[in-house]
Formats: C-alpha cells, structure tokens, sequence
C-alpha cells in the first residue's frame, strides 16, 4: 500500500477503504508520510467528500492514535456532550452538575477559548482555587466517586487530529464537513463516552452560520456515533443572538450558577434542560425526554443540581462558597454603558459582533497563547424582540482595562439594529437530528 495510490483514488473520487485510511494515518504518525502528502489527501477530501463510512473509518483511525478512556467497569451511563461554539454559551457549566444529579456520569475533557467564543477552561478558572489540571489518575478517580469531573484537553489523546488541524489551518481545508466531524467525533469517543449530545448552533455567531450547513455536520457526526456504537443526538440551536445574558467568563460563570439556583435566562435555562433530557433519555436513565426534561426540572428547583455543584467544585480545589455568593467570583473595575439611540424593538443582536466586542474588552484571545481578562464581559440588558425607549440602557462592557472598553463599546453598538414593529420570532432549537 502506498501514500500516493491512496491520494490518487480519493482525487478521482472512489471511496477509500477502512485499511487505507488507517495505513495512512498510522503512517503519518510514524513520520513516514510526508506533510505534503497529508496536505494533497486532505485536498482531495475537501473536494470529493467522504462517505458516512469513510468518516467513521477516520474518526476511528484519529482515536486509535493515541490514549483513550475505558469506563466500561462503571455502573452509571456515561454522557458527554459538545458545543460546536457560541457567544454565551456556558451551557456546560449548567449541564454537568445538572445530569449528574441524577445519576449519570459526565466525564469531560474541554479546551480554552478562541477568537469570539469561549471556552469551559478559561470560564472554571474563575473559581478561586479550581483545577483543571488533574493528572489522568485524578481524573479517573474524581469521575468514579463523584460521577462529574472536568480537565483539559490531553495531548496524548487523538495526537494525529492535532496534526492534522494544523495542516488544515494552512492549507485552506478546515471547513471540510467530513474533516470537522471526524475532528469533533474522534476527541469525543476517545474520550469514552456511551451516549453523546451535540450541540450544533446556526447563524451569525456561530461556526456553521447557515442552518443547512449545520444540519449536514450535524449528519455526519451523528452517523459517525452511529456507525461507532456510540447513542448520539444532536440539537441544531440558534446563534444570530449570544445565549443568555452574558459574555465573558466570570460574568457566564455567574449566570450559570444563578441557572442551578433556579434563575438565570429562560433560553439557557431552556438549552440546558433540552440537552440533558437528551443523555438522561439516550442512556436509559430515564424512559423519554419528557420524563427527563420533568425530572431536571426538578433539580434544579430542589437544589439538588447546585448542590452537585458545590461538590464538584470542592472535588477540584474550588471554593464551592461562589454557589451562595457570587462575589467571591471578583468584579470588573471599570464599566460603560451602551443606550438605544431611538424608540422601537431590537431588530437583531448579531452574535458575532458581541462576541468581537468582548474579544475587544479583553474577555477573549485573537490567537493561541494570548492572555485573557477572565474579568473582562458584556452584559446584555435588551435582546432581540424586546421594546425600548431611546436612553434605555442596552448593555454594560466592563474590565480591568479601562482603555479597552470604548472601542468594545463602539463595536457593540453595531450589534445592534433597531425596527418600527417586532421581530418574528426565532426558535431556541432549531431541528433535532438522531438516528
């Protein structure tokens, strides 16, 4: 078998074989296949596409690269769930505790931020004392006893869809459906999980801004679950507008945390709540996604999912004293305000521009390695739909920088647009795709 034969059916378009997929990732790996080889293959796929089972086949040749997770000795289901990326979303904050609290394991390797969304990393760091830097025995041990556990990303884990990534961000072929899935899938199933829930979003904040592109990479990594033996759901979501109220870490740490106290904003409260029915349901936990979505309802009306969250955070050196007083969080020094320049309903609230907004404030990184300001946000007073008066606060931007600010208050001005009439409304959950 060789790299160039392999290069050569994919270019014409045949469908390349499991074996062949495999040779050619190990291969890499082992240095024995040039980049510039990986660069035309890549290519190739960026042009024919790969079927549901050449996906699978790759997905299956990333894992396989390097270590993964066993919980096959567990009693309890485990879940994982994954965000393809968003302005405010911190539903992970909320979700874990949440499906924890009855009785399922939530085993979850998370990265930092980049560009306009954040990331769970950077968010925990919030917590005074929290680790996220547990070795893999601490992890194993932490998600055993407990049932939840959080840590970075592993490097030892799919090495060579980190390779991989790194040719694709040079060589134009990132936004390949079967590259992107593939990537996703293969970092979720390493990571061990039974039942997997996708969080697919749509629009302008999001990766994938038109919902038919969402759906098709919603396809395909639910038919790579499928194909692996993994239960896997995915929920197409709205992006136009950022989820909840806030953006930036410490100000989503806290929104979170007011979400398992039995507040918080209805549509994050809404995700949260649709997204763990989904692994209560898929894992048989619970019989179907109503009994679920009743039952997380429940905690977090009784405090049993807040009460989760004080013990996960003390299991990872957090004080669990923020579950009861939000201050303990920190506060930003420096705050400006944005006002409705006219009467009428907000039109739209473009995500991405909020997001690039916060990055401006110092909430966010431009590349890998920047500091960020985990103090840094966007509070979000008004939202799409909602009737205003001119000099009505919109929102706040705050941080520690104070000359940041006014440039991220300009940029978030032009999120803004504004109508006579209201907007129609747009659902939360776009299309729910599974097997």
């Amino acid at each position: 078998m060789r790299a160039v034969d392999i290069i050569l059916r994919k270019r014409d378009g045949a469908k390349l074989s499991p074996e062949e997929i495999s040779f050619f990732i190990r291969h890499y790996l082992q240095g024995s296949i040039a980049d510039y080889q990986v660069s035309a293959l890549l290519m190739a796929i960026y042009f024919q596409g790969m079927d549901a089972k050449e996906t699978a086949a790759l997905t299956e040749a990333l894992v396989n690269s390097g270590e993964t997770l066993d919980f096959s000795g567990f009693l309890r289901p485990v879940g994982d769930k994954h965000s393809t990326g968003g302005v405010g979303d911190k539903t992970t904050l909320v979700l874990l505790p949440l499906v924890a609290a009855k009785g399922m394991t939530m085993a979850k390797m998370s990265g930092r931020g980049l560009g306009h969304t954040g990331g769970t990393i950077d968010k925990l760091a919030c917590i005074p004392g929290f680790r996220t830097d547990l070795s893999r025995r601490e992890f194993m041990a932490q998600v055993k006893e407990l049932g939840v556990a959080v840590m970075g990303q592993s490097p030892e884990m799919t090495p060579a869809d980190g390779q991989l990534y790194a040719l694709r961000d040079v060589t134009a072929t990132v936004d390949s459906i079967p590259l992107i899935a593939s990537s996703v899938m293969s970092k979720k199933i390493a990571a061990g999980a039974g039942t997997i829930v996708l969080d697919v979003k749509a629009g302008s904040g999001a990766f994938m801004q038109d919902a038919e592109e969402a759906r098709q990479l919603a396809e395909a990594m639910v038919d790579i679950g499928s194909v692996l033996g993994r239960k896997t759901v995915a929920l197409i979501t709205d992006m136009d507008q950022p989820l909840g109220h806030a953006v930036g870490n410490h100000l989503e740490v806290a929104e979170a945390i007011e979400t398992l106290q039995g507040h918080g904003p209805a549509d994050l409260r809404e995700l949260s709540l649709e997204l763990g029915a989904e692994l209560l349901a898929g894992s048989g936990i619970m019989e179907d996604r109503h009994q679920a979505k009743k039952s997380l309802q429940e905690s977090l009306s009784d405090g049993s999912a807040l009460e989760m969250f004080r013990r996960f955070v003390t299991a990872q050196g957090g004080d669990a004293g923020v579950a009861d007083d939000l201050s303990l969080l920190g506060s930003s020094p420096h705050r400006l305000t944005l006002t409705a320049p006219q009467n009428g309903y907000i039109g739209r609230l473009d995500a991405r521009t909020v997001g690039n907004a916060a990055v401006l404030s110092g909430a966010g990184r431009e590349k890998k390695g920047d500091d960020i300001d985990l103090l840094a946000g966007i509070r979000l007073y008004k939202k799409r739909g909602e009737k205003v008066q001119a000099g009505e606060v919109l929102a706040e931007v705050s941080g520690s920088h104070r000359d940041k600010l006014q440039a991220a208050l300009e940029k978030l001005s032009d999120a803004y647009s504004f109508s006579e009439k209201p907007p129609a409304p747009q659902s939360l959950i776009i299309e729910r795709v599974a097997k």
